[in-house]
């Protein structure tokens, strides 16, 4: 990490007072360094996950010498310590102290909600992490793209593996009780109810549940449950579940388990399904390349998952977009129509691309939770390729729905 730190150069030449009315672009030479900002947490419950995307698109920038299509290079890295109000503050700082041509992050939904019209209002071209559906769907920015996946996206795929290849047929979800959460299950339960099934019942907790006993003793007459828990949640909800014995089998979205997390899992993980935009296990050249980088820059013992995977594909997404501009920046209109208009299948993610709203399109990966030389890990059983935001739905169609929340889609029972 220190030597990204000592790359890491902060220009205050173009500084214009925070809270300011406009928002002057910084004077670029065709040889002055591209300043990216990332927004990420470094402090607070959420950090684990934020260090893992400053570790990913750091580890991209040593292997290209922090030059990418012949140009320099510096990243700028903003605490936001999870919150929305000092998401606020370190925006502007990036854009209007430090003066970054791109963003990438933050890492939380209510993060990204709080800075998003003012990210819009600066022309700031935006590599987004968070997963609030809206942000690519029926408010889409056009200078942002998301380059994670929607909260939704892995869902889909995951409640047709559950009907067609587990043949179930009645569901319990069980979720963190705020905007993430209802979007991940209003996923699962539109395919999950298209397909034939039922969704039976909803259970809802609030983020920092301590005791998941009250929700699991809710859980009857049901062939699966689905979890879209985050943080620590999948660890305490899983061991509690199996704990009191219950049987159907445990199905989860990207945030339930990561290859990050898998060693903190006992033995009760054992089966679990999920479904993510990165997997460990995947034989490519390209993976095989992030993962030996990641352990050549932070030790053999370093967690990889899908988040540091996320920022490293960011580093590709960059290279390629300036090689379609020719190292150029300074037009932030030109800039991010070149980051939408990318489209690659070298990476550790396998193949991605943008739709026309400026979400990833990327293959989703279905893994059972194994015991493999004594040890849990995912093993990948089912590749879903280029998976859309809108699942197979006509775009026109799905935005004249409602925002998935804790209401909707209705249950039907």
């Amino acid at each position: 990490m220190a030597m990204a730190l000592s790359r890491r150069r902060f220009l205050a030449a173009t500084a214009a007072a925070a809270g300011s009315a406009s928002f002057p672009r910084p004077s670029i030479a065709q040889n002055a360094p591209l300043k990216i900002g990332l927004m990420t947490v470094k402090s607070g419950p959420l950090a684990a996950g934020g260090l893992h995307l400053e570790e990913g698109i750091t580890c991209f920038l040593k292997e290209k010498n922090f030059t990418l299509s012949g140009r320099k290079i510096d990243l700028v890295v903003a605490d936001t310590g999870g919150s929305p109000a000092t998401a606020k503050n370190k925006a502007q700082e990036l854009i209007e102290r430090d003066g970054v041509h791109a963003i990438m992050g933050p890492l939380a939904a209510f993060e990204l909600l709080a800075i998003l019209d003012y990210l819009a209002q600066a022309k700031m071209p935006t590599l987004a992490f968070a997963g609030a559906e809206d942000v690519t769907q029926r408010k889409a920015n056009p200078y942002l793209v998301r380059t994670s996946d929607s909260a939704a996206q892995c869902l889909y795929p995951l409640a047709d593996y559950a009907i067609k290849e587990m043949k179930l047929k009645r569901a319990i979800t069980m979720a963190d009780d705020f905007a993430f959460g209802y979007e991940q299950i209003g996923g699962f339960h539109r395919v999950f109810e298209d397909l034939g099934g039922r969704i039976v019942k909803k259970l809802w907790s609030p983020l920092n549940t301590p005791d998941y006993t009250p929700y699991i003793a809710q859980i009857q007459d049901c062939d699966v449950v689905c979890q879209g828990l985050v943080g620590s949640n999948p660890l305490k909800f899983t061991k509690q579940y199996h704990e009191l014995g219950l049987k159907p089998p445990l199905l989860g979205g990207s945030t339930v388990a990561d290859d990050t997390i898998i060693r903190t899992f006992g033995e009760e993980a054992a089966g679990l399904i999920n479904a993510i935009p990165y997997t460990i296990d995947a034989d490519t050249q390209a993976n095989h390349r992030f993962i030996a980088a990641m352990k050549k820059n932070y030790g053999n013992d370093v967690p990889i998952g899908f988040y540091a995977a996320c920022t490293y594909v960011n580093g590709q997404i960059i290279e390629a977009a300036l090689a379609k501009t020719g190292g150029k920046s300074d037009d932030p209109e030109q800039f991010i129509k070149a980051v939408r208009s990318v489209s690659l299948t070298d990476t550790p993610r396998g193949p991605i691309s943008f739709d026309e709203y400026g979400n990833v399109v990327f293959d989703v990966y279905v893994r059972r939770i194994e015991k493999k030389n004594g040890k849990l890990a995912n093993v990948t059983i089912k590749t879903y390729p280029k998976v859309s935001q809108f699942w197979t739905s006509d775009p026109k169609w799905f935005l004249q729905q409602p925002v998935f929340s804790r209401d909707y889609p209705q249950m039907k029972s």
